[in-house]
């Protein structure tokens, strides 16, 4: 009997994605855990994996749709030739009739518009429809944006290997960082033997297995941009978006592997909830065991490369965020270094500046 396989929630205030990419033909094998399909939001991207092994029977929407959260997204049969249930076509696609088009949700998103706002000219919502009106009420269009950089050919012999889902999601990473936002980065210096001793003293009086600086740096980057909402920001057609709750990213090294995992509402708890609550996401992430909700929705985000030493760290922003803040530590000098890479669109190195040199200062935290 055929599975369903449904579209997942990816943020708390979302309740639509939009569909951008089918990764496995209709027909196909498929193995649990198995990349199938890239959805997104204006807030985050994810792929979907199957969750059974089978065949991919059929995907209930087209690239470019808009579908609810908790609809049946895709379905999954023992054989391929195993028919979907009557009812498979009545699927959770939003918009006009079957949706819209992805030009058009681009178009969409920059304006701040609502698809039922804009009329179709035919079952699916276009661009050319999105254009038009937006003509008709005299919006300013958007500067035309750079193309996206072609890959080059290899001219030595080799082999395309298949991208993983932590690479792919890296990949989107980093092509938002290069398409969309106006990347810029700041360092300072500090001494960081005040941060030391607070984390020791922490970690005694708690009986921490692990020593918590870098928790408790990232619990004031949390602070500060509660108390600063510009950086807990990003951008949305010509207009600042600010968001409602901090979501907190932090970066994680399982192996050869780099995830960011996410603490949600990061602003409502307090120090030790926080350091509790990003620790089980640490170990969660250690044995690969992380949920797509648990890696979605940053709003802001930390990193540190401490562990190797390096004295500097320019790190990529995560889709959708204005700023990622770096940390680097060199033990046997006895300095540290604080960088931050922010989206020059929404804020400026005063604005980047100002936090660091907060961040390094302990007694602002206690």
């Amino acid at each position: 009997m055929p599975t369903p396989l449904h579209t997942p929630r990816i943020n708390n205030n979302d309740d639509t994605v939009r569909l951008t990419k089918i990764l496995v033909a209709i027909g196909a094998p498929i193995r649990r855990g198995e990349p199938i399909i890239d959805i997104e939001t204006d807030k985050a991207v994810f792929t979907v994996e199957s969750e059974h092994d089978g065949f991919l029977l059929g995907v209930l929407a087209e690239p470019g749709d808009t579908i609810n959260v908790g609809s049946i997204l895709a379905w999954i049969g023992s054989t391929a030739d195993e028919a979907m249930p009557a009812a498979a076509h009545t699927n959770g696609v939003s918009g006009p009739k079957h949706g819209v088009s992805l030009k058009a949700a681009i178009l969409l998103s920059k304006y701040g518009l609502d698809a039922s706002s804009v009329p179709a000219s035919g079952d699916r919502l276009s661009g050319e429809d999105v254009r038009q009106y937006i003509e008709a009420k005299g919006l300013r269009l958007p500067e035309t944006a750079k193309p996206a950089a072609k890959s080059s050919t290899p001219q030595s012999s080799g082999r395309t290997v298949e991208l993983t889902p932590v690479e792919r999601g890296m990949l989107r990473t980093v092509e938002w960082h290069r398409d969309e936002a106006a990347a810029a980065y700041v360092e300072i210096s500090y001494d960081p033997s005040d941060w030391q001793q607070y984390a020791a003293e922490v970690q005694k009086s708690r009986k921490l297995l692990v020593n918590p600086l870098l928790s408790l740096l990232a619990w004031r980057l949390v602070q500060l941009a509660r108390a600063q909402p510009e950086i807990n920001s990003t951008m949305s057609g010509d207009s600042r978006y600010a968001y409602d709750h901090v979501n907190l990213g932090f970066t994680v090294q399982a192996g050869d592997r780099l995830y960011v995992v996410v603490v949600p509402e990061a602003e409502s708890l307090d120090e030790t909830e926080f350091v509790t609550r990003l620790g089980e996401l640490q170990r969660t992430a250690m044995k690969h065991a992380l949920t797509p909700k648990q890696t979605s929705g940053a709003t802001i985000a930390f990193s540190s490369m401490a562990r190797w030493a390096v004295t500097r760290h320019m790190p990529v922003l995560v889709p959708h965020t204005s700023m990622m803040v770096a940390h680097t530590a060199t033990p046997q000098a006895g300095s540290a270094t604080l960088g931050a890479t922010y989206d020059h669109r929404v804020l400026s190195g005063w604005h980047a500046v100002r936090v660091l040199q907060s961040l390094s200062r302990v007694q602002e935290s206690t």
